[in-house]
């Protein structure tokens, strides 16, 4: 995906939404590049049962490194639709494809218009830049 078609949380996941031939909206979200970078050698990631809840702000799992371990944040009210367990065996396309094959869950949203209120790629990489 074009990370410039993206929004950002200030957690550093990123969100697309995107229309299935179904007619129903579903939003893919992963973790950014600047945080992986920030994250360094991961080594474990914990991801969330397909039906589960998720809550904007709220953790829906984490992702360790040798260096920490760090939550993951939702950034929209939904339902786990998919979820990307291959990465639970090879957490390589995290690194390699943060934004493709690195994917972490697809999430059904009750308020797709949330994602409105997140910053754009603009907006995000200068949060980035700024510290």
């Amino acid at each position: 995906m074009n990370p410039e078609q993206l929004r950002f949380t200030d957690t550093h996941e990123w969100v697309h939404l995107e229309t299935t031939p179904e007619g129903q909206t579903l939003a893919t979200v992963g973790l950014t590049d600047f945080a992986i970078e920030q994250l360094n050698d991961l080594v474990y990631i914990q991801l969330p049962e397909v039906g589960q809840q998720v809550r904007r702000g709220e953790a829906f799992g984490e992702v360790e490194s040798v260096k920490a371990v760090s939550d993951l944040y939702s950034p929209l009210d939904g339902e786990v639709e998919e979820v990307n367990t291959s990465l639970t065996q090879d957490l390589d396309p995290l690194s390699q494809d943060p934004f493709g094959a690195g994917w972490l869950i697809k999430v059904r949203p009750s308020n797709p218009a949330q994602v409105e209120e997140l910053m754009d790629y603009q907006a995000y990489r200068k949060m980035c830049q700024e510290g």
